[in-house]
C-alpha cells in the first residue's frame, strides 16, 4: 500500500480545521476516520496489481551511443479499471544521468479487459548486456488518497555492442588496399609471391624485380610486380587484464583497442584474409574463429560487448599457449596489450620469442594522451614536476618499443583518436611488405 500526497495534504488540512474549529479527542476522530474511511474505499476500488499480466517486445541489441526501444504490454483482466503509475527498471547504466526518472516511470489507464503499450526508451552508456530488473506498479483508486503497489519480473535482455566509431577510416584504408591489389591505374603493388605482370621501371623500384629477359625484349627496363598475398591468418588478440582496466579520457583502453580491432578486422576480410579473435587475461574471455567475411562483423561485436577488464596480472604464457593453439601455422598475431614496462619485461617479453619465431607479431597499445598534455606542462612548481614524470614514462614506454622491436615486432603506440587507422596503416604496410 502507498500514500499519496493528496492524503498528506488533507490531513494537514483537516489538522488545521481540527485545532482552530474543533479541538480535541472527537474532533480528530471525526475528521481522521472519514479520511481513514477514503482510504479503505480508495484500496478496495482500486485494480489488483498481482492479477495483471505483462509481456515485452523490442530491441535485443544496440551499438553504443544509439537508442533502444523496449516495449511492455499491460494487460489488465480484471473487472476494475487500472489507474496506474507504472516503473520499468533497468540498470543505472541504460540512461544517460539525470535521465532516469522520466525514460522509466509510464502513467497508463487501462480499462477492464483491456492491454495497453507503454515504450520505455533506453540510451545505454557502457558496453554489456542490460537486463531488465522489475517492473513495479503503483495501482490508484478512484479518490487519488492510495494506491496498491506490487512488482512483477519481466525478464528482458539488450546487448550494447561496441561503437565501432572508427568505421569513417575504412574508404580511405581500402583505397590503399586496392592500390596495393592493383585494382586502380597507380603503378603501386604488394611485394606478394603471385607474380601479376610486367610494367616499365620507376625510380625507387627494387632493382631485384628488374626481369632482364623481358627489358632485353622492350627498349625499356621491366620490372615484375606481385599480388599481395590473400587467404592469410590473422589472429587478434585482446589483452583483458588490469593494463586494459585504465580509463583513458572517458572509456577504458580496453575499448579503444576493441575499436582498432573491429577496423583491422573489416579490412583484413576485404582483403581476403581470415580474420580470428581471442580475448584473455588469465584465461579464455571469448573466442571467435572460423567466421565468414559476411559473419564476421556481427562475431566479433556480439563477442566483445560483455567483456570488462579483469583487475588481474595477464598469464603471458598461457596466453602464448593459446595462441599456439589457435595459430598452428605462420599467421599475424596482432596483440592489443599494454607497453607498460614492468608487466612487459616479467610477463610478455620471455615468452615472445615463441610466437615470433613462427609468426609476423604485431603489438598495438593505446597511449594516453593526457601524458603529452602533461609532458608540455610548464609555469608552475607541480606543473614542472608533473612534466617531468610524464616525460620518465613516456621514455619508458619508448624503450619498450625500441625493445620489442629488436625482437622483429612491429609496434604501434597511438593516443585513442588514433590507434584504430594507426593498426589499419601499420597491417597495409606489412601486406605490402609481403611480411604476411
Amino acid at each position: 500500500m502507498a500514500l499519496t500526497g493528496r492524503t498528506a495534504l488533507l490531513a494537514a488540512l483537516g489538522a488545521l480545521a481540527v485545532g482552530v474549529l474543533l479541538p480535541g479527542w472527537s474532533g480528530i476522530l471525526a475528521v481522521e476516520g472519514v479520511l481513514l474511511l477514503g482510504i479503505l474505499c480508495d484500496l478496495a476500488l482500486a485494480a489488483p496489481v498481482r492479477k495483471l499480466h505483462f509481456t515485452r517486445i523490442g530491441d535485443t541489441s544496440v551499438r553504443l551511443g544509439e537508442t533502444a526501444n523496449v516495449t511492455l504490454t499491460v494487460t489488465n483482466p480484471g473487472r476494475r479499471p487500472l489507474r496506474a503509475l507504472l516503473r520499468d527498471s533497468w540498470p543505472p547504466s541504460s540512461w544517460h544521468p539525470g535521465t532516469e526518472v522520466a525514460a522509466s516511470r509510464h502513467r497508463l489507464v487501462v480499462p477492464p479487459g483491456e492491454r495497453r503499450r507503454v515504450t520505455t526508451v533506453l540510451h545505454p552508456t557502457r558496453r554489456g548486456d542490460r537486463q531488465a530488473e522489475r517492473v513495479i506498479v503503483r495501482s490508484h483508486g478512484p479518490l487519488g488518497l492510495a494506491a496498491r503497489q506490487g512488482s512483477h519480473s519481466i525478464p528482458w535482455t539488450v546487448r550494447v555492442l561496441p561503437p565501432f566509431t572508427s568505421r569513417k577510416h575504412l574508404p580511405s584504408r581500402l583505397a590503399r588496399l586496392r592500390e596495393l591489389d592493383g585494382r586502380t591505374s597507380l603503378l603501386i603493388r604488394g611485394q606478394g609471391t603471385e607474380f601479376d605482370s610486367l610494367r616499365e621501371y620507376i625510380p625507387g623500384d627494387d632493382t631485384r624485380s628488374i626481369d632482364w629477359r623481358a627489358s632485353a625484349r622492350r627498349t625499356t627496363v621491366a620490372v615484375r610486380t606481385w599480388r599481395p598475398e590473400r587467404d592469410r591468418h590473422i589472429l587478434i588478440v585482446l589483452d583483458t587484464s588490469r593494463t586494459s582496466a585504465g580509463r583513458v579520457g572517458d572509456a577504458p583502453r580496453l575499448d579503444a583497442a576493441m575499436d582498432a580491432a573491429l577496423l583491422l578486422a573489416v579490412l583484413a576480410g576485404r582483403a581476403g584474409d581470415r580474420v580470428d579473435l581471442l580475448a584473455y587475461d588469465r584465461r579464455i574471455r571469448a573466442s571467435v574463429q572460423g567466421s565468414s567475411t559476411t559473419d564476421m562483423l556481427p562475431a566479433l561485436v556480439n563477442a566483445m560487448a560483455p567483456i570488462e577488464p579483469e583487475l588481474v596480472e595477464s598469464d603471458a604464457r598461457g596466453l602464448a599457449a593459446a595462441i599456439m593453439q589457435r595459430a598452428p601455422r605462420r599467421s599475424l598475431v596482432v596483440l592489443l596489450t599494454g607497453l607498460d614496462a614492468a608487466p612487459m619485461e616479467e610477463g610478455l617479453l620471455p615468452v615472445l620469442p615463441q610466437l615470433t619465431h613462427r609468426h609476423e607479431v604485431l603489438i598495438a597499445s593505446v597511449a594516453d594522451p593526457r601524458i603529452e598534455e602533461m609532458v608540455r606542462g610548464r609555469g608552475t612548481l607541480d606543473a614542472v614536476y608533473a612534466a617531468a614524470a610524464a616525460e620518465q614514462a613516456r621514455a619508458e614506454r619508448r624503450r619498450t618499443s625500441q625493445r620489442l622491436s629488436r625482437h622483429g615486432i612491429t609496434v604501434v603506440d597511438a593516443p585513442p583518436t588514433d590507434i584504430a587507422p594507426a593498426l589499419a596503416d601499420a597491417y597495409l604496410s606489412l601486406k605490402a611488405a609481403g611480411r604476411l
